[in-house]
């Protein structure tokens, strides 16, 4: 049974590797290493998770619990936090600052015995925390992090409050893993994709991995009423150049609004978020809808809930956020604000999975489940002319644009690949806020100059690539400063620092080299537009996609816009 001690040095260690083929191998040999009930939670924790993305149970804790929690252990004031904080830049190491600080004043005064918890001690105690709910769990859940911590070194505490924060900064993303658990349990790697994308929990794909390699990786299916991973879409600025890309593609309307992925079985509805979560209780409108015409006993369809008036026509992304984060008055809300589903794949029918079925045989299918009317808009066609009005047509109808899907293209769960491209007549990035200073004159009572930064892929780190105070409305100004503010992790002069959880999208002229900033690059008229509540900081876009967009320039003239 392996220490949890001996995890949080293998953590260690990684932080201080730059190479991405070291790193695999010390986790490799770490995994080979763990008895079998020890192989979940050890993968999950590796990339600051202890439950899957679609598990009904989170954490819960909040920065707030975690800074009074140590606040209580350690008897540190508000100025030792921020000390200790502006010394490292991290939440877990400004922690294991305090407590060493704390137990090497305690060592004079009485005597510290701390308990050798292995890794599922550590992880036991987390599900606990996370599967307390309702009134008092706040200070439940609390209550059992402080005998947690009570138990565990620095070193270990710094780690425990990394997970729970979901920010390991170790430079371990889910695909090094991957190839991680590939080595040891020397099996292809893309056969550990495929099950980890159905899956959708590096965990158990670890455990069944190294306990019944390829043969039961290859058993691994689709499951009813289980999420996968999205397949997800490069980005282009026109139909020529989707259409250079596949000869002859399928255009469909871009809908400004959620992503769903509905499973049906008879009348059994489920309908999750891009982000994996179970949003069914905030959708009955399309629950119904969905049991009344979608024809088949058991089914996964693919599609896209937007918010609509009176007439039908659609409106903002803001107007759904409203429907997905308000359960308690969802049956108030289903009559404020209307929702149209529009469907556009289906993946698994009457027991068969649909997945390496190419698009074109998929939308057959589709036609053959649903009625015309609930079919997202869509033409074919190798007519730029053509792609060029239909493109017209959805922004006359309030869309965002068009999509463009290669017509043999199977559907790859979790992958981003050209095989779907998103036209958008100016590219875009997905960023996370880190920071963001306080306004002057009518915004001085919010948080309205935002820090954008993008994934370091080698690191983890969210790396700024510029500043923005363009975008959001009085409303949505006010809102984001009450969620950063519950994000808070330091504040300096005017600037108040947060945890990387906020994703926007972001719009903008250029980018630049700038030595400004640690990413090397800077965004030239950055502009917000929308709060992207449904995508997750790790589905942010990278400092390599920076870097090719920035290339990309060059081959359009010097512009991207």
């Amino acid at each position: 049974m392996k220490k949890f001690i001996d995890f949080c040095n293998l953590c260690e260690k990684l932080a201080k590797i730059t190479e991405r083929i070291p790193k695999i191998r010390l986790i490799a040999k770490f995994l080979r290493e763990l008895d079998e009930e020890e192989i979940t939670p050890a993968a999950r924790m590796l990339i600051g998770k202890v439950l899957p993305d679609w598990s009904e149970l989170t954490l819960g804790l909040s920065w707030t619990s975690i800074i009074k929690v140590v606040k209580k252990l350690t008897g540190a004031k508000s100025r030792d936090l921020l000390e200790a904080f502006s010394k490292t830049g991290d939440p877990g190491d400004m922690a294991r600052i305090l407590f060493e600080k704390y137990r090497r004043r305690q060592a004079t005064l009485i005597e510290i015995t701390q308990e050798q918890l292995s890794i599922l001690d550590v992880y036991k105690e987390l599900l606990k925390i996370a599967q307390i709910r309702g009134e008092g769990s706040t200070l439940k859940k609390e209550i059992i992090l402080t005998g947690l911590l009570n138990k565990l070194s620095p070193l270990e505490i710094k780690y425990v409050i990394k997970i729970i924060l979901g920010e390991m900064r170790i430079g371990v993303q889910e695909g090094t893993v991957e190839m991680a658990i590939a080595e040891a349990a020397r099996v292809p790697l893309e056969l550990i994709r495929r099950a980890n994308m159905f899956l959708a929990d590096i965990g158990e794909t670890a455990k069944l991995a190294l306990t019944r390699g390829e043969r039961g990786l290859k058993e691994v299916k689709v499951q009813l009423f289980r999420p996968y991973k999205p397949m997800l879409a490069d980005q282009v600025s026109s139909v020529s150049e989707a259409l250079a890309e596949h000869g002859v593609s399928a255009f469909e309307f871009k809908l400004d609004g959620a992503r769903v992925q509905i499973h049906k079985k008879e009348n059994q509805v489920k309908i999750f978020s891009r982000r994996l979560t179970d949003v069914t209780e905030s959708l009955p409108d399309v629950v119904e809808e969905v049991i009344t015409k979608v024809k088949a006993t058991e089914v996964i369809l693919e599609g896209e809930v937007i918010a609509v008036n009176e007439e039908g026509k659609p409106l903002p992304f803001q107007y759904l956020v409203r429907r997905f984060r308000r359960v308690r008055d969802v049956q108030r809300l289903v009559k404020e604000i209307p929702v149209k589903l529009y469907v556009f794949d289906v993946l698994y029918l009457n027991g068969k999975e649909l997945f390496d079925e190419p698009y074109e045989k998929r939308w057959e299918y589709l036609e053959k489940v649903c009625p015309k009317e609930m079919l997202v808009p869509r033409i074919i066609t190798k007519n730029p002319e053509e792609a060029e009005n239909f493109l017209k047509e959805a922004k006359m109808n309030g869309h965002e644009g068009l999509m463009a899907k290669r017509l043999t293209s199977p559907y790859i769960p979790g992958r981003r690949e050209k095989h779907w491209l998103k036209i958008k007549p100016y590219y875009t990035l997905d960023l996370v806020i880190v920071a963001a200073d306080w306004g002057y004159g009518r915004r001085k009572n919010w948080l309205s100059d935002y820090y954008l930064a993008a994934r370091d892929e080698e690191t983890g780190r969210y790396l700024i690539v510029g500043k923005t105070f363009k975008g959001l409305t009085d409303a949505e100004l006010a809102d984001m400063t009450k969620k950063l503010l519950a994000l808070k992790i330091k504040e300096v002069g005017r600037t108040v620092y947060v945890q990387p959880k906020i994703v926007v999208e972001v719009a903008f002229d250029e980018i630049q080299k700038s030595p400004k900033w640690e990413s090397g690059y800077a965004l030239r008229f950055a502009r917000i537009l929308r709060i992207r509540w449904d995508k997750s900081p790790e589905e942010a876009d990278t400092i390599s996609k920076i870097r090719e967009l920035y290339q990309k320039q060059f081959e359009m003239k010097g512009s991207i816009i």
